[in-house]
């Protein structure tokens, strides 16, 4: 079973600068009681409750966030920021098309990040309120590790996390048309009808202006998923969303890496979004300017741990 967790999906950032997904208030919306799910929902439900249950049973989806077991150094945080922050898993605006594996800039948000989590109409009241409270517990550790302004609101958001399943098809496209009007065909058609494999994905946009400062972004999470799996995704994709868009098969103890052993934010990854974000390291920077950076901060960032 190949699983692609968090993907930073055609990140469009030369389209940036005619995509308005700020500009529109969205209003807090009373959930309808939805419709009976069709086959195909069920069917993923069913898919996922047992990819979940095989997981746990292997000892994975963690949520302790590391410990004694996941011993990390300084220099093994380096190169595990180095790979996440610099590198991309997917080609800019190619849907699942494997990156170059060039090496780009660092990227990252300059101005405030605002986050709401957006419902298909199959979404039930009982399953929003559990992702509305997921997420509003987990933006403040993200605010803290990053010392950036990230919070959850309806007024003028930038971040859209879009919880929608097979049968929210028609509401997905509709916010494409909204919120990613030059997305690539491609990328489309990941939104409208991922593969199965797919459990979630970000896709994150810059300005030409600046074409490595992000601007907005917009993620989808399968409503099919059993709550830890969701949980999991809503972790991982907004984390990506800041900057931290690759995954890498080294990083541990972290969700950037598709081998699910941590289901949750852990304290490696927060390391690497204190990092991401200090003001030493510049928007822009290469990999080889902010090298020597990198290292003294990955040093600041595990001295409690010598």
């Amino acid at each position: 079973m190949k699983h692609i967790a968090g993907i930073s999906v055609g990140l469009l950032m030369t389209l940036a600068a005619c995509v308005n997904t700020g500009g529109v208030t969205t209003p807090p919306v009373v959930a309808p009681t939805p419709a009976p799910p069709s086959g195909a929902s069920t069917a993923l439900q069913s898919y996922y409750s047992k990819v979940q249950a095989d997981l746990l049973a292997r000892g994975l989806l963690r949520t302790d966030g590391g410990g004694p077991d996941t011993p990390f150094t300084p220099d093994i945080l380096a190169r595990n920021f180095e790979r996440i922050a610099f590198y991309d898993e997917y080609s800019s605006g190619g849907g699942l098309e494997r990156s170059s594996g060039q090496a780009g800039q660092l990227r990252r948000w300059s101005g405030p990040v605002k986050i709401n989590v957006e419902f298909g109409p199959s979404v039930p009241e009982s399953q929003r309120a559990t992702d509305r409270a997921s997420v509003a517990a987990y933006l403040p550790r993200l605010a803290n590790s990053t010392g950036h302004s990230i919070r959850q609101t309806t007024n003028k958001p930038n971040f859209h996390v879009l919880v929608m399943g097979a049968d929210d098809r028609n509401t997905v496209e509709s916010r494409l048309d909204s919120l990613l009007p030059n997305a690539s065909p491609k990328t489309r058609a990941l939104f409208a009808n991922p593969p199965r494999n797919i459990y979630c994905f970000v896709v994150a946009l810059a300005s030409d202006s600046n074409p490595n400062a992000y601007t907005s972004a917009v993620a989808l999470v399968r409503a099919e998923h059993p709550d830890l799996l969701r949980k999991s995704c809503l972790h991982e994709e907004i984390a990506q969303g800041l900057g931290l868009a690759n995954d890498s098969p080294e990083a541990r103890p972290s969700i950037f890496n598709d081998d699910e052993e941590f289901a949750l934010l852990t304290t490696h990854d927060e390391k690497l979004l204190s990092m991401l974000y200090d003001d030493r390291l510049r928007i822009g920077m290469s990999v080889d300017e902010a090298r020597p950076i990198v290292y003294i901060l990955s040093r600041e960032q595990t001295a409690q741990n010598f």
